[in-house]
C-alpha cells in the first residue's frame, strides 16, 4: 500500500474516532498488566467482570499474591484458562516485588521476562500504560493489517515491523487501538461489514461484502 493510501486511513480512523482506548478496565499500570494477561483467548467484556470484583479486593502485586492459587482462581475461573492464568499471575507477581519494587517495569526485555507476557502484551503495557508509540498486533490487527493490504505480514512480528515503519509518527500513539477497534466491530473474521466500512474505498481486499442491494458501497 502507498504511503498516500496508509496515511489517509489513520485520517479517517482519526476522524471517527479522535481519542481511542483499550475496553479492558483499570485504574493502574498493574491493573492493566493483569487485565491483559486475562484476556488471551478471552472478551474484554468477561475479564472486566471478573477484574471487576478482584480489584476490589487486591489492587497490587502483593494483594494479589496474598490470595494465592485457589483464591485467585475464584475470582476469575469464570475465564477460560483460568489455572494457569492464576498460576502465572502469581508468579508474576512474585518477580514485581522480589525485583521492581511492586511496580510494572517501563522497559519491554522486564516486562516479557514476566511469566505469562509475551511481546504483544508488553506493547500494550507500554502502549496504553505509559504512552510509548508501540503497535501490538493481536489476531484482529494482523487480519486487518494483511486483509486491507496495510502490511501484510506472515506472522505478527512481521506485520508489526511493517506498520511501525509505514504508519506516521502522528498516528502510531493510538494506531493499536483504532485497528484492533476496526478488526472487532467492523472489519470482523468471517463477514466484514463492508458496506459500512469507513476505509472500503481504499481497502486493498478483494471481496468487499455487498450491501442489501446487492451491490458493493464502492461501486
Amino acid at each position: 500500500m502507498n504511503p498516500t493510501k496508509c496515511q489517509e486511513i489513520f485520517v479517517r480512523l482519526q476522524a471517527a474516532n479522535p481519542k481511542p482506548t483499550t475496553e479492558l478496565a483499570f485504574g493502574s499500570p498493574f491493573e492493566l498488566l493483569v487485565s491483559v494477561v486475562l484476556s488471551a483467548q478471552a472478551t474484554d467484556k468477561s475479564v472486566n467482570l471478573a477484574t471487576e470484583k478482584l480489584f476490589r479486593h487486591a489492587k497490587t502485586p502483593r494483594a494479589v499474591l496474598e490470595l494465592g492459587q485457589q483464591g485467585l482462581e475464584d475470582f476469575i475461573k469464570s475465564i477460560g484458562l483460568y489455572r494457569t492464568k492464576a498460576k502465572n499471575l502469581l508468579a508474576t507477581c512474585r518477580v514485581l516485588i522480589d525485583k521492581h519494587g511492586g511496580e510494572v517495569p517501563r522497559a519491554r526485555e522486564a516486562l516479557e521476562e514476566l511469566p505469562g507476557v509475551g511481546r504483544k502484551t508488553a506493547n500494550v503495557i507500554l502502549n496504553t500504560a505509559f504512552g510509548e508509540p508501540t503497535i501490538a498486533v493481536d489476531t484482529h490487527i494482523f487480519r486487518v493489517a494483511n486483509r486491507t493490504g496495510l502490511a501484510p505480514g506472515k506472522n505478527v512480528l512481521e506485520v508489526e515491523r511493517k506498520l511501525l515503519k509505514f504508519v506516521h509518527d502522528e498516528f502510531k500513539h493510538d494506531a493499536h487501538h483504532w485497528l484492533i477497534l476496526h478488526g472487532r466491530y467492523v472489519c470482523v473474521a468471517r463477514k466484514p461489514k463492508c458496506p459500512v466500512c469507513p476505509i472500503r474505498d481504499l481497502c486493498e481486499y478483494r471481496r468487499k461484502t455487498k450491501d442489501e442491494g446487492g451491490r458493493r458501497k464502492d461501486e
